[in-house]
């Protein structure tokens, strides 16, 4: 499997980092050995000392698909979650501020931490999906899927354009204003709608 990230689909976070507002979807990727399930610990890295947590909606693709039409995107999707897309912050200015590509930033082992996945039955209005994220009990990050730039059968019929999804497949859908840095021993607590999915702690 692989994983497919949009970044900038938050006009408030676009804004609070002062990037321009993209004409197409920004897309990356990060490895699988960025995934960490089942609330496992993230444990801080040495080589950065600014790393930000991102929450985001994950999609899982149920299928393979290839030049997907947006009004069909229903069709490849069989999963949500949510994730954190957690990045190396002083990496990807360094590399930015040279032109030059923020994969490390980005992509480094334990930068994906992802709920289990809840049966995308459960969301039938696409467009209007909340949730969030608290660190240390306190609400940082809070957004609504309808609050997207593009929105996820968007996603998908670009990103298949280029790529071809197949069943496994995770997108990272792009995070709300609010993102920061996080410390040894924060817990991060990230929530769809009611229902808190993913809670771990960084070591």
């Amino acid at each position: 499997m692989k994983i497919l990230a949009i970044g900038r689909n938050y006009a408030e976070h676009i804004a609070e980092l002062q990037n321009e507002v993209p004409d197409e979807p920004v897309i990356f990727f990060k490895p699988d050995t960025a995934i960490l399930r089942h609330n496992e610990p993230f444990y801080y890295p040495d080589y950065s000392t600014d790393i930000h947590y991102e929450v985001e909606l994950v999609l899982r693709v149920g299928k393979e698909g290839k030049n997907i039409q947006a009004k069909f995107a229903d069709k490849y999707i069989d999963g949500l979650g949510i994730g954190i897309d957690f990045t190396a912050r002083d990496l990807q200015s360094k590399a930015k501020a040279k032109g030059l590509p923020w994969t490390l930033a980005k992509g480094f082992n334990g930068s994906a931490p992802v709920s289990d996945m809840l049966p995308i039955e459960d969301f039938p209005a696409w467009d209007n999906i909340n949730f969030g994220l608290k660190v240390n009990g306190e609400l940082k990050q809070q957004g609504n899927s309808g609050m997207m730039i593009h929105n996820f059968g968007a996603i998908l019929a670009y990103m298949s354009r280029f790529i071809t999804l197949k069943k496994g497949d995770l997108i990272f859908t792009g995070t709300p204003a609010g993102v920061g840095p996080i410390q040894i021993g924060d817990r991060l607590e990230a929530f769809v709608e009611d229902k808190t999915i993913l809670n771990f702690e960084v070591k």
